[in-house]
């Protein structure tokens, strides 16, 4: 458990560094403040979660599918 929440909270963190690095750098705090007034996609302030989950989805996918294909003795 303490693993998945650790590769939850690496994915959150990449992403938010990646889709926000200007804000993140210049402004964080105004950034994070404004949080609750964001618009993305209709998702409002918990758009941050929802676009986590998906990657989180997507990353449980691919390790499944590689467990399926790979051999073990």
């Amino acid at each position: 458990m303490k693993k998945e929440l650790m590769i939850f909270t690496a994915i959150f963190l990449f992403l938010a560094i990646g889709m926000h690095f200007k804000e993140w750098t210049s402004y964080p705090i105004e950034h994070l403040m404004a949080l609750p007034n964001a618009g993305a996609y209709g998702f409002g302030a918990i758009h941050p979660f929802i676009f986590t989950l998906m990657g989180y989805l997507l990353f449980i996918a691919i390790r499944a599918i590689s467990k399926l294909f790979s051999k073990k003795k």
